[in-house]
């Protein structure tokens, strides 16, 4: 019986090798040829003037044809460098902006790592259409929640400047919109004077340009304390012919009040006052209300609201 031949083990492993030596050889040999080849760069729009809405049907790449090796192509191939555009140097014309290739070629042979003596950018220009934009000053409202240190407060709420600011864009989308919020900020353990700025929230308006993209806001906080006052409820609109008997008779008001002006506040200053038109069928208490009180003190509040009442036959 005849024996299979059988290839040694050595024999088989300096076949792959000279075979993948030659598979690279190869494929070096094929990369390090020249080549010509057009290869799209995406082009990315920058500094586009306030006044203008860039068109949506604007070019977005430009062809670069590359002589090179392989190497090099398939570096742009792979990579995909892209060009940024300063439409801040382009020149107006008509309703587009034209930016010429021609007159930034050191630029774009930085931003792209290209020669153009090996290589050229088919387009001479680039044209992009826009249209004018609206402008509109729109109120800006703060989202700053301020929580006190104990024993301080303000008087007013939180200020921000400017108040407004002016943006422009998109007829379509300026005319829908009345105002724009600050970011939300919380500032905790407040006992100074509030004196900072915080960013508009642009959030989903990235068709719209901000002349302003902070405000400042301000406020000034100052020491507070509480103070209290029994006051005597006034029952008002009970009929003529109606014997209406009610406890308690008196409540207390608690209020904050600037330590300065403590002393100004008087039980005088305030009303409390039950309606007895808003008793709905079937109830046996009255809602007490604070109608007058100083316009200086805040947190104001009652500690009984709900006064019981009885109709004497």
């Amino acid at each position: 019986m005849r024996k299979k031949p059988r290839f040694k083990r050595s024999s088989v492993k300096t076949f792959s090798f000279f075979l993948i030596f030659s598979a690279v050889v190869w494929v070096l040999v094929q990369f390090s040829k020249t080549y010509t080849q057009l290869i799209e760069i995406p082009v990315n729009y920058v500094n586009a003037p306030l006044d203008k809405s860039i068109s949506e049907d604007r070019p977005d790449h430009v062809d670069l044809q590359l002589q090179d090796n392989g190497f090099s192509i398939y570096y742009y191939k792979i990579f995909n460098p892209q060009l940024n555009v300063d439409l801040s140097q382009a020149k107006e014309t008509g309703n587009a902006l034209v930016y010429t290739l021609q007159n930034h070629l050191s630029e774009i042979e930085q931003q792209l790592k290209i020669d153009f003596e090996k290589s050229l950018i088919v387009q001479d220009e680039i044209v992009v259409p826009f249209q004018y934009k609206k402008e509109k000053t729109i109120k800006v409202e703060p989202r700053i929640e301020v929580n006190y240190a104990v024993g301080y407060s303000a008087e007013e709420a939180v200020q921000i400047k400017p108040d407004s600011v002016k943006v422009s864009g998109p007829k379509t989308i300026i005319d829908s919109i009345e105002k724009v919020y600050t970011k939300n900020i919380s500032l905790d353990k407040v006992n100074d004077d509030l004196d900072g700025t915080v960013a508009i929230d642009t959030t989903g308006l990235g068709a719209l340009s901000f002349y302003e993209n902070s405000v400042a806001y301000y406020q000034k906080v100052e020491k507070f304390t509480e103070g209290s006052a029994e006051i005597a409820i006034e029952v008002i609109n009970v009929p003529k012919n109606l014997n209406l008997a009610y406890f308690p008779k008196n409540v207390i008001v608690y209020y904050q009040v600037n330590l300065q002006q403590f002393e100004s506040v008087s039980a005088a200053d305030f009303r409390v006052v039950c309606d007895y038109n808003e008793v709905q069928r079937g109830d046996d208490y009255m809602i007490a209300q604070i109608v007058e009180k100083p316009d200086f003190i805040n947190n104001v509040r009652l500690n009984e609201r709900r006064i019981q009442f009885v109709i004497k036959r």
